[in-house]
């Protein structure tokens, strides 16, 4: 009889596992985010792509979603962390090749939006924080950035993909 406990002892594991294991959220979208009847305390909006010209499609987008949010829940603090390849069009030597989305950037920033890259994957790749506009706060980790905010209460808006947003 305990040998048949232990046989059956990997899959009751697993099962109570399961059953005590918090189910993991998905990540919230804009329009459930509009919907909600309260503000949330913050959204922190997150761009990570391997795409390196995302930024061309992403920060429209973002544009356009705090805009929305802004005009549903007026005082909502929001932040944005790009995190992933795209990042590096926002470097200075980029401003020449990329000026619209330099200005999309700037103008997050200047509305109280503050814009974060990643210094951890810019030190990776030899670039410095003296490498990114004054507008452009470099966050010693873009993922930690996303979980001080989430300490916070902030909700996490994941950016769609580039190549989803191209396909709009």
């Amino acid at each position: 009889m305990t040998l048949a406990i232990f046989k059956r002892f990997p899959a009751l594991l697993v099962g109570l596992l399961a059953l005590a294991a918090p189910a993991a959220a998905a990540p919230l979208t804009l329009d459930q985010l509009l919907a909600r009847p309260v503000a949330p305390h913050g959204v922190v909006f997150e761009i990570v792509d391997r795409d390196p010209r995302a930024l061309d499609v992403a920060l429209p987008w973002v544009k356009q979603a705090s805009q929305r949010l802004k005009a549903r829940f007026p005082t909502l603090p929001m932040a944005l962390v790009t995190h992933g390849q795209e990042m590096f069009a926002l470097q200075d030597s980029g401003r020449t090749d990329n000026p619209g989305m330099h200005q999309i950037a700037e103008s997050l920033s200047r509305e109280g939006i503050p814009v974060h890259v990643c210094e951890t994957y810019a030190g990776w790749r030899g670039i410095g924080a003296e490498n990114f506009p004054k507008y452009i706060d470099v966050a010693p980790a873009g993922p930690t950035q996303i979980k001080n905010y989430e300490a916070l209460d902030y909700e996490r808006l994941v950016v769609p993909k580039a190549s989803t947003l191209k396909a709009r």
